[in-house]
């Protein structure tokens, strides 16, 4: 018994979908291509983004920290899920799942407010469009993309420390495919009412107020938009934040779909299909939300091939 205890403290086991192998080995080819494209799409954003001087306004600044944070996000989980899927060991170290529970929880909290941020600079460009460039000058871009960062830092640090410091008596044995905070929490085997108060609360302040402020500045938008009377304007209205508003819409409405799941078994393995599209698929989608919807990037993209052409002929 006492060995027993002392290998949960080194490591945990993630369960994930080992009670169907099948379902593993087919997982494990979806997962590896959608990771792929994942990590291609995020970083073509990004490339572009710094390469073409059209981008270079506040929009495109925050769509490759937007970009940036998804590479981040997804390779946080992606790569040990792969290793878990591919073969029988389904163990992680007490550090790695440590690493794992920090970023994932400051990853999540950043992308929360940074689309906010990215809905106020939406308001911002067509509500204020003639004071725009003084309001989002780059000085206010980094600030606004510091205390996203910081605030998710700052969710992390509170409640990791919290999450891995509870007793679990000896058990290691995760119910999910990754290190979740809720996962974790279940395994303890002490009262965890004052944890889970305090991650409700941290919860409704890190998602809740920032959905609040998205669906305030996006009722503005509506508004500013109504009153534009060609229909070319609308539509061009439209265009700039339709990109941004399904981004929302999958982040957030996967979010709160995920948390209002009664605590079951059925909820749990459906919980771990939406926390894998929570964690790869949104990410994977949001450069092709982008690119279709965005005309900008579009160019952006024509632009640098054009030249990339040319420069071979040259050759």
């Amino acid at each position: 018994m006492h060995l027993i205890t002392q290998d949960c403290q080194e490591q945990f086991i993630l369960l994930g979908f080992s009670d169907r192998p099948r379902l593993e080995h087919i997982l494990f080819v979806f997962v590896l291509i959608f990771y792929l494209v994942t990590l291609v799409g995020n970083i073509v954003i990004i490339l572009v983004s710094h390469l073409d001087p059209c981008l270079h306004t506040p929009m495109y600044f925050f769509l490759t920290n937007l970009s940036f944070l998804d590479l981040c996000f997804t390779t946080s989980s992606i790569p040990q899920l792969l290793f878990n899927l591919g073969g029988l060991d389904k163990t992680i170290s007490h550090m790695g799942c440590a690493i794992q529970l920090f970023m994932f929880l400051g990853l999540g909290g950043t992308e929360c407010v940074l689309l906010a941020v990215m809905a106020y600079d939406r308001f911002t460009a067509i509500c204020k469009p003639l004071h725009y460039s003084v309001i989002m000058h780059p000085r206010l871009c980094w600030q606004l993309v510091s205390v996203a960062w910081g605030i998710g830092l700052l969710n992390s640090l509170v409640m990791s420390p919290v999450t891995m410091k509870l007793p679990r008596c000896g058990r290691c044995k995760v119910k999910h495919f990754l290190c979740e905070m809720p996962a974790l929490i279940k395994i303890a085997c002490v009262d965890t009412v004052a944890v889970e108060s305090t991650v409700f609360i941290l919860s409704v302040i890190i998602v809740l107020v920032p959905l609040s402020l998205i669906l305030i500045s996006y009722s503005y938008i509506a508004l500013a938009v109504l009153r534009i009377k060609s229909a070319a304007g609308r539509r061009k209205a439209f265009n700039t934040c339709g990109s941004h508003l399904t981004v929302v819409s999958l982040f957030y409405g996967n979010i709160i779909y995920m948390y209002m799941q009664p605590g079951n078994n059925s909820s749990q393995d459906q919980g771990k299909f939406l926390t894998l599209f929570y964690n790869l698929v949104t990410p994977m989608l949001n450069p092709v939300i982008y690119t279709l919807r965005n005309k900008d990037v579009k160019g952006a993209l024509k632009r640098l091939v054009s030249r990339k052409q040319g420069d071979s002929h040259f050759f």
